[in-house]
């Protein structure tokens, strides 16, 4: 079994509030989950309005696919124009760690 995870760092565009913040995030949240099949969700940065931290993790028995899945996942975040993608952080972990 092999487990991956990405860390996004967000920089969003001409947000001005958390309000117009959660109308950028949820879309690539929800689109993440629905193209991918992967658990994510907001994980950091919540209380400023321009910054976004996004985690995703990703469960396969094949370290092919998983790497696959997480390449995929990270063009399709970096490719949003709403957004500009700081930094990325991915780990992959096995059940052997």
């Amino acid at each position: 079994m092999y487990v991956g995870t990405l860390s996004f760092d967000l920089l969003l565009g001409d947000v001005r509030s958390l309000k117009e913040k959660r109308s950028v995030v949820r879309p690539i949240i929800a689109e993440l989950q629905r193209k991918f099949a992967v658990s994510v969700a907001e994980t950091g940065s919540q209380n400023l309005h321009r910054r976004a931290q996004i985690g995703l993790a990703v469960v396969s028995g094949d370290v092919g696919h998983l790497t696959d899945v997480l390449d995929r996942c990270e063009r399709m975040v970096a490719g949003r124009p709403e957004v500009e993608l700081l930094s990325v952080r991915r780990r992959m972990h096995t059940d052997e760690d």
